[in-house]
């Protein structure tokens, strides 16, 4: 197959280029904040994994067929980063969460014995990322978009 006439890649592609511009004018109407750093950020609605592995895998069963070896191969791997996604990842950003308020807490205890508010800006210590996963609705959104997608961009191509 070309490499640019593979469907399911572009799919892809585009699934996760969409998912994660969309992120911008959610963000928007849900809480009147323009932050077009979403774009490039993990987590939030919807989940640009999701919406890849679905796009991906739904351009696999057109393609192939649902009865093919990739796409079961596609379906599976799809399964375990969705599942990732609103899983472990999750749980990571909400351990972030808390590791940032101690360290914020242990800030304001030792400021008044230390010079922290003199020190460089590059000599604090960074948080830590706390939007890594998905709740549960942002990756069936996710996976929904992805399949609509998918189905979209076959007109495209041959």
């Amino acid at each position: 197959m070309d490499f640019f006439a593979n469907f399911p890649f572009w799919a892809a592609l585009f699934a996760i280029v969409f998912a994660q511009l969309i992120k911008i004018p959610i963000r928007l109407i849900a809480t009147r904040e323009f932050k077009p750093g979403l774009a490039f950020s993990t987590g939030g609605m919807p989940s640009s994994h999701s919406a890849a592995v679905s796009a991906l895998t739904t351009g696999v069963g057109i393609m192939e067929g649902v009865d093919s070896t990739m796409f079961a191969i596609s379906a599976i791997f799809s399964v375990i980063i969705m599942f990732d996604a609103s899983g472990v990842r999750r749980q990571a950003g909400e351990q972030a969460i808390v590791i940032n308020q101690l360290v914020k807490d242990f800030q304001i205890f030792v400021e008044g014995a230390k010079d922290w508010n003199q020190k460089e800006v590059y000599q604090k210590r960074k948080e830590l990322k706390e939007l890594l996963g998905h709740q549960p609705i942002e990756v069936f959104f996710g996976g929904l978009s992805g399949v609509a997608i998918a189905f979209f961009l076959k007109q495209f191509f041959p």
